[in-house]
């Protein structure tokens, strides 16, 4: 048994009231020193709309990559991956993307100047960049954006309690005093740049932690100061900066806002959440439920601590309920290797939708729901995608067929079956499959590794076809006619290690039962219990496979055959099952 001297079995009391059948103790871990967000911001609407919500269409979706994702990596992107990433998000169809942070370093500011000068930005795209709400810093941005047909200016600064007092030391007067003259100054350095049509985004930082009287008042705020219009909204993005309650507390909040913001056809509602308890998405999905029009973003998932939420995972996660994600994953490995290239950052291989192992079942039962899945979709031609155990068709974002199906110790005969199939051209029998998994499962067993599409033609091979072939009673010549009584009549040389040699007759109904008779003047007992062949794919001369279950002196057997004549296939599958028994 292994040793984990650093852990402590809870040795606690059992807590009061909890069932017999719990008898979990109450751990050393100090949980204590945490409240329960529920008891730190008081939502003031108790009705909800959003559980009874559901998606019609996609929000505008805006990848943050290029900043708050580059700001999370231990090597910032420079200027050729950063304009690797930026055509990527441009080629996918996104339409507003937030470019950097230009007032943050060197590299930021001439990133943007870079796509500025090398006229690297589309008519039919919105840059956004990123200022604090300090005076030097926001003149820098300005700058930037110089030339520009279009901009978002996007101002931050945190609000929520903790960081007024402890980061800022500020109360919440100063705060939207600090606030109001930073976004004075950008309505005066937007009427500077005529030729630019800019808008606004303010963030309230830390806003799951702000007072809703205070984010509705800094909001509205400047809602009136930029006059913001149907024609030229502003956008308040409200993020979930760490994340620190469950989702369904994230989508009061922001159908709180939704509900109570001023001039509200003029303001874009936008949310930006983070992963820190795992449920990001979550909190993306159901904020749109209550009201958001707009989600910040990073394609599979990058960002500070646990991340930013997942485009990839949303985005997909519409496609699959069927409503149209309005960017294009069609090649999602393409995608996933500019992704890891620029944040030379590995995607994980469980990682929902482009992971290298999201669409492979190895384990039995789903292995043959999956194979009966494609089966009917592909009897049925079916409009619907209606596969067990597959939200979405793996073709749909570029993957293939090949690798949803892989064998190991825990895979069972569907899946065993599939794989024949799909690479080999081999349908075995529904009866047979049972046997083939036991010699699968032994192998894998013995091995604990893989069984590969190779792996599995070799055991299928040396189990049944090697001995119709070459085996203890070898064929060394035949033929088979039909009588002039129209019986059917089989001659054959038999060659065995041990038993009866020679030459042997044998006439029945049909090739197959003469053989039988011919084997059993020589001695091998054969009774047919059930037989099937069919051909394999890849055109005229591809061969036939042959499959018959025997009983052979007393044993069940089941044996195999393969050749370019059906008749032959037929009689090595008997012979094989006669060398098996043996």
């Amino acid at each position: 048994m292994h040793s984990f001297p650093t852990l402590r079995t809870p040795r606690g009391p059992v807590p009061a009231g909890s069932p017999a059948w719990n008898p979990q103790r109450a751990s050393d871990m100090p949980s204590q020193r945490y409240r329960s967000a529920f008891d730190r911001v008081n939502i003031p609407s108790a009705e909800r709309a959003w559980p009874d919500a559901r998606f019609e269409k996609a929000p505008l979706w805006v990848p943050v990559d290029l900043r708050d994702g580059n700001q999370a990596l231990a090597e910032p992107m420079d200027t050729p991956r950063k304009r690797r990433m930026f055509d990527l998000l441009v080629t996918m169809g996104f339409k507003e993307i937030e470019i950097g942070y230009p007032s943050a370093s060197r590299t930021d500011f001439d990133f943007v100047r870079h796509l500025v000068e090398g006229d690297a930005i589309p008519g039919d795209v919105t840059p956004v960049v990123f200022t604090p709400a300090r005076p030097d810093l926001i003149a820098r941005t300005f700058e930037s954006v110089a030339g520009m047909d279009r901009a978002v200016v996007h101002l931050y600064i945190p609000t929520a309690p903790v960081w007024r007092d402890v980061v800022l030391g500020r109360d919440r007067a100063q705060l939207w005093a600090t606030v109001r003259e930073a976004a004075e100054l950008m309505d005066r350095l937007a009427g500077q740049h005529p030729a630019t049509d800019i808008r606004f985004e303010f963030s309230p930082e830390v806003f799951v932690l702000t007072e809703p009287d205070f984010v509705l008042e800094i909001c509205n705020g400047l809602t009136t100061l930029w006059d913001a219009s149907p024609d030229r909204p502003v956008i308040h993005n409200l993020p979930a900066t760490v994340e620190i309650a469950t989702p369904n507390v994230y989508a009061d909040q922001i159908e709180y806002m939704h509900r109570a913001l001023d001039r509200r056809e003029s303001v874009i509602l936008s949310v930006h959440p983070h992963h820190d308890r795992g449920t990001g998405v979550a909190c993306a999905e159901l904020a749109v439920l209550a009201g958001a029009q707009r989600v910040e973003g990073c394609l599979f998932g990058n960002g500070e601590r646990t991340g930013n939420v997942d485009l990839v995972n949303l985005a997909l996660n519409l496609h699959a309920q069927g409503v149209d994600p309005m960017v294009d994953f069609s090649d999602i490995d393409e995608i996933r290797r500019t992704v890891e290239h620029c944040n030379r950052l590995a995607v994980p291989p469980r990682h929902p939708y482009a992971g290298d192992l999201v669409y492979t079942a190895f384990s039995g039962t789903h292995q043959d729901a999956i194979s009966k899945g494609f089966a009917h979709h592909e009897r049925t031609a079916s409009p619907t995608w209606d596969v067990p155990y597959l939200p979405i068709d793996p073709a749909d974002v570029g993957r293939g067929y090949e690798a949803v199906i892989r064998v190991n110790s825990q895979s069972g005969k569907g899946g065993i079956a599939h794989l024949l199939r799909s690479s080999h051209g081999v349908d075995l029998p529904a009866r047979m499959r049972p046997d083939f998994s036991r010699t699968v499962q032994r192998s894998t067993d013995d091995s604990g590794l893989e069984a590969t599409p190779k792996d599995l033609w070799e055991l299928f091979t040396a189990t049944y076809l090697t001995p119709g072939q070459d085996g203890p009673v070898a064929l060394e010549a035949w033929t088979a006619d039909v009588t002039a009584d129209g019986e059917h009549r089989f001659v054959c040389t038999l060659g065995a290690d041990s038993g009866p040699s020679g030459d042997y007759e044998g006439t029945g109904n049909g090739p197959l039962s003469a053989f039988v008779r011919a084997l059993a003047g020589a001695g091998h007992a054969v009774e047919i219990l059930d037989f099937t062949q069919h051909a394999t794919t890849g055109g005229q001369d591809s061969p036939a496979m042959a499959y018959a279950e025997c009983r052979v002196g007393g044993r069940v057997v089941w044996g195999a055959g393969r050749d370019t004549s059906v008749l032959t296939a037929s009689v090595r599958a008997v012979l094989s099952a006669v060398n098996r028994a043996g």
